[in-house]
C-alpha cells in the first residue's frame, strides 16, 4: 500500500502494547517501558538484513560453525527528545550499537522542524543508522533528520517510529525513496494542528461527519485584515484538545496556520 520501503508491523504483541499506550489511563511508568519493549520488537524486525558470518564455537557435544553477526558497524539516533524512549529497546536487541543525538523543535505555527543540536559518533558515516521517534505525523522532522546524517555521510538510513500518519509517509518516501520506514502502526490522518488522530473513533458519528467534511470548519478567514466568507453551509468546529467535532452557532474565524493545515490535509486526498 505504501511501498515496499514501507514496513509495518504485523505483530499482535506490538498491536496489544500499542493499545495499551493510546489508553489515557496507562501510567507514566508503564507508558515508559512500553515505548522501550515495542521499540525492541520493531528492531527486531528493522535489523532483520544485518550481514552474518559464521565463528567456530566449542559446543558441550561438540565443535561446530554457527552464523554470527558480520560485525558492521551500527548506531541509533534518537530525535531529541522523544526519541529517547526508544533507544533502550534498541540497544537490549544490538548491546553494540552506538548512539547519536540529534535535536528538533517543530514551530507550532508553521510546523516546520529546526535543529538545534547534533552529536553524533567520530565514525558515524561508516555506520548503518537506524533514527527512532515515536511519532511521524507530517514528516518534516524525520526529513530534516535523514538529511543532516546523509549530509555528515552516511548511506544506509532507517527510520523506525512507533506511529505514523499516510501524510508523514509520503512526505519522508518522497524526499527520500531510498530510506526505509518501519512502524508500529499506521493510523488514520492528522488533524488540523499536524497531531495524528488513531482512527475513525475520534470523529463524533452522530453528526454524519466524516474527514471528507474537514473543509466544512473554514468558515471565516481573516486575511490582511479582510474577512472573506468560504461557506457557511457546515457549522463546525475542530476541538482539538478532545479531538471530537462539534457543532457551532458562529463562524469561525481560522489563523494561517490552520488553513495552511487544512490545504496539506486536502491536497493530500
Amino acid at each position: 500500500m505504501y511501498g515496499e520501503r514501507v514496513h509495518v508491523m504485523d505483530h499482535p504483541l506490538v498491536a496489544h502494547k500499542l493499545t495499551i499506550m493510546r489508553d489515557k489511563n496507562t501510567s507514566v511508568k508503564d507508558f515508559r517501558e512500553l515505548v522501550s519493549e515495542i521499540g525492541m520488537l520493531i528492531t527486531y524486525e528493522a535489523t532483520r538484513d544485518l550481514p552474518l558470518t559464521t565463528k567456530k564455537v566449542e559446543t558441550p557435544l561438540c565443535e561446530a560453525e554457527m552464523p554470527t553477526l558480520a560485525g558492521k558497524k551500527f548506531a541509533v539516533v534518537p530525535i531529541l527528545r522523544a526519541g529517547l524512549g526508544l533507544v533502550d529497546g534498541v540497544l537490549r536487541m544490538v548491546p553494540s550499537a552506538r548512539v547519536g543525538h540529534i535535536g528538533m523543535y517543530r514551530d507550532e505555527e508553521t510546523l516546520i522542524p529546526h535543529v538545534y543540536f547534533c552529536k553524533m559518533p567520530k565514525d558515524i558515516a561508516d555506520r548503518d543508522i537506524i533514527i527512532v521517534d515515536p511519532m511521524l505525523a507530517t514528516g518534516g522532522s524525520a526529513v530534516e533528520a535523514i538529511d543532516e546524517m546523509k549530509k555528515l555521510g552516511c548511506r544506509n538510513i532507517k527510520l523506525m517510529v512507533l506511529v505514523a500518519a499516510p501524510e508523514g509517509i509520503k512526505v519522508v518516501t518522497e524526499a527520500h525513496p531510498d530510506v526505509d520506514i518501519y512502524a508500529g502502526a499506521v493510523d488514520k490522518c492528522l488533524n488540523e494542528n499536524g497531531y495524528i488522530l488513531c482512527g475513525d473513533n475520534q470523529w463524533v458519528k452522530e453528526y454524519g461527519i466524516t474527514d471528507q467534511h474537514i473543509i466544512g470548519v473554514v468558515i471565516e478567514i481573516i486575511l490582511d485584515g479582510k474577512s472573506i466568507k468560504v461557506d457557511n453551509k457546515k457549522y463546525i468546529k475542530y476541538c482539538t484538545h478532545w479531538n471530537k467535532l462539534m457543532p457551532i452557532r458562529k463562524p469561525l474565524v481560522l489563523t494561517m496556520s490552520k488553513i495552511r493545515a487544512i490545504k496539506r490535509k486536502m491536497s493530500s486526498r
